[in-house]
């Protein structure tokens, strides 16, 4: 039997048994996987790249042992060893994926009071990332160092790597930035995923964390993307930092006249009467008393930002509302006193003597320029040159 018939026939048995040996793995796999979670996530995902990978070994080493020397030997047992290190890769990327989707699966967030889950979501997400970059990089650079050639560049490369690291960070500055900024991010417990915040007056919640993006979901579905540099650099209100109850204010003007306490009753009774309310804060205070007008503002708080919002536009509502209902004089007003002076003759040249002398009319205590001597002097000082004297000059 040539070598090359040798090499089919060893190449079909040695994949008829792992794809037969798999078969059952995967069987057993599955009958685990009824009582665990990991087990069965595992026979989901990593099925396929386990298989391929365990038949490329197969076929690679029964080459080796079984068959002999045929013309292009050499080129297949290379292919592969390129493709048995890209499916072990494929293979560990799997696992670890499975393994993270394991954690996100037992912390989850769509619950109250996830700021926990939350934070655990980040750096898991971030990590998957990070790892899936990672196993990329290092397969090819793997692959590529299995041929001789470019294992001999790589060592003449080494001399210059001091230089070729300089250039590079120089390079990719502003992108290594972002890069390091998203680590950052994801363990220093800064902003996470689901954390409502107030970036670029825009109020709206971190929807996805990369890298290299920051992407945050406005209250009115626009999206704002900005560099993950920004949360390092610059300050914004994380509204969910240390708990997802939060504070807000409703803020109304009314007149002088007001009676304060039947609003304060009022607002007890909308606060009360709305399931909005988580029942930890509801206070009516004056903050300002100034311009004509008296501001009220009514403190509360919810449970999340969504609700806190609808709760402080259901609070001003229901406030103006009883307002104009039950204290309609209550109402801002805008007061002017107006007096009828009656001008007699002497009122009249008293007036105009006013205005046709000016300061004549006024104390001498109020001149800063005039009437006294530290006045005179201060006003030659700054009243410039005589004027005879530089026409006689």
């Amino acid at each position: 039997m040539s070598s090359l018939l040798t090499a089919v026939l060893a190449v079909v048995i040695a994949a008829t048994v792992t794809i037969v040996i798999d078969e059952i793995l995967h069987k057993v796999v599955r009958r685990v996987g009824r009582r665990s979670p990991l087990a069965a996530d595992l026979a989901r995902k990593v099925r396929r790249p386990f298989l391929v990978t365990t038949v490329l070994v197969a076929v690679q080493q029964a080459i080796r042992v079984f068959a002999g020397d045929f013309s292009f030997r050499a080129g297949v047992l290379h292919s592969l060893v390129l493709l048995c290190i890209a499916s072990s890769a494929w293979l560990v990327a799997a696992i670890l994926l499975v393994c993270e989707d394991v954690a996100l699966a037992k912390w989850r967030t769509d619950v109250p009071d996830n700021r926990k889950r939350r934070r655990l979501k980040t750096q898991v997400v971030m990590l998957r990332r990070v790892t899936v970059a990672a196993i990329v990089v290092l397969t090819v650079g793997v692959m590529l160092m299995t041929f001789p050639g470019i294992r001999a560049l790589g060592a003449s490369l080494l001399a210059s790597a001091g230089l070729l690291s300089v250039v590079a960070a120089l390079a990719a500055q502003s992108t290594l930035g972002n890069v390091f900024a998203g680590i950052q991010l994801a363990f220093s417990d800064a902003i996470r995923v689901d954390d409502v915040v107030v970036v670029e007056q825009e109020w709206g919640r971190i929807e996805e964390i990369t890298l290299t993006v920051v992407v945050v979901q406005i209250w009115d579905d626009r999206r704002l993307i900005l560099p993950t540099s920004y949360f390092t650099t610059k300050p914004f209100q994380n509204w969910t930092r240390t708990g997802s109850a939060v504070l807000g204010t409703a803020e109304v003007d009314v007149d002088w006249s007001t009676p304060i306490e039947p609003l304060r009753s009022e607002l007890q009774k909308v606060c009360e009467g709305s399931d909005l309310w988580d029942g930890r804060v509801c206070v009516l205070q004056v903050t300002e008393a100034i311009g004509g007008m008296v501001r009220l503002r009514a403190l509360v708080s919810a449970e999340d930002a969504g609700a806190l919002w609808d709760l402080r536009c259901l609070v001003r509502e229901r406030l103006v509302g009883w307002i104009w209902e039950h204290q309609r004089d209550a109402l801002p007003r805008m007061r002017a006193e107006l007096r009828q002076v009656e001008a007699t003759p002497q009122t009249r040249r008293g007036t105009a003597r006013v205005y046709s002398t000016g300061l004549d009319a006024t104390s001498e205590q109020a001149r800063v320029f005039s009437g006294g001597d530290d006045g005179d002097t201060r006003g030659i000082a700054f009243g410039g040159p005589d004027p005879v004297a530089v026409s006689r000059s």
